[in-house]
């Protein structure tokens, strides 16, 4: 018997092939698009106002992170959809990539 074989007959692939497909589907998830981030101090946060302005640590016309769950698994570019902002895929963060402590 291969080692595959003996893999399809483990409790675990046993245990993958009954999941409802539909159930997995349905899980929610929460997707975000990230522009960039800052440090500042406490003080520095609380004379924040209208109109203040607050630097971020990325460039013009770098790639945003595309982030789902709090981890990054693709890049995009910023666009617009009619009068809504979107996201472009541009690359797709390779999946050892995406298991990297930060």
């Amino acid at each position: 018997m291969s080692e595959n074989e003996e893999n399809l007959d483990s409790p675990e692939a046993e245990v993958e092939a009954n999941i409802d497909q539909e159930v997995i589907r349905a899980i929610p998830i929460s997707m975000t698009v990230e522009v960039g981030t800052t440090s500042l101090k406490l003080r520095d946060l609380l004379r924040l106002s209208q109109g203040s302005v607050l630097e971020l640590d990325r460039s013009v016309g770098e790639l945003m992170d595309v982030k789902i769950n709090n981890t990054v698994i693709a890049k995009g570019e910023v666009v617009t959809v009619g009068d809504k902002l979107g996201i472009s895929v541009v690359e797709i963060v390779a999946p050892l990539e995406r298991v990297k402590p930060v």
